[in-house]
């Protein structure tokens, strides 16, 4: 959505009870894995959350939210889009499931405290990153900092952005008060 919002793309926004996948009638015809988001713009479907991004980008851009193949950081603008869902998000989906998804019975607080503990120290490349920047790559905004940033804002909300150094801190304020950001979060219902 926030890419969506970056780009000034209408949208049509479906909010389902959670997990969709047993929730929502007929959610696993329109995506088998049953996971969110799933995306679909005509006979496109796609359910991961940055190689949507990087659809949106190469399809629909014409405000530089990514980076052409010749320019000079394109590898590193690469390599955060990838590490945004393997690196960071992945241990926070863990710390989620096992703080505030399974039953109160199957709960594992020591596993979240160890995924916590793996996504903070995966932090440490984003705030060496940041040291005297204001994004990620080529001096601008791009949609490697929507990523990394959905990262962050996720850790955040689940009550580990207390352990974020200075550079993380800044960056994440810094990306709140986008008005695209803002933007997604009230068609979202969701809160800050």
């Amino acid at each position: 959505m926030w890419a969506l919002e970056e780009l000034g793309l209408s949208y049509d926004l479906v909010v389902m009870p959670f997990p969709p996948r047993s929730e929502y009638k007929g959610y696993l015809d329109i995506n088998p894995l049953g996971t969110v988001p799933t995306f679909i713009d005509g006979d496109t479907a796609m359910t991961e959350s940055t190689g949507i991004c990087q659809y949106l980008v190469e399809k629909y851009s014409s405000n530089g939210l990514g980076l052409d193949k010749k320019d000079p950081e394109y590898g590193a603008y690469l390599n955060w889009l990838y590490r945004s869902d393997a690196t960071f998000t992945f241990p926070l989906a863990i710390v989620l499931r096992y703080t505030r998804l399974e039953p109160e019975e199957r709960r594992n607080p020591e596993v979240a405290k160890d995924y916590a503990i793996w996504f903070h120290s995966r932090l440490r490349s984003v705030e060496t990153a940041l040291e005297g920047k204001e994004f990620l790559v080529a001096g601008r905004f791009t949609i490697a900092d929507i990523v990394v940033g959905y990262a962050l804002q996720f850790g955040d909300r689940l009550g580990l952005s207390d352990r974020y150094k200075t550079n993380c801190k800044r960056y994440l304020a810094s990306l709140y008060e986008r008005p695209a950001y803002k933007s997604m979060l009230a068609k979202s219902g969701v809160t800050n």
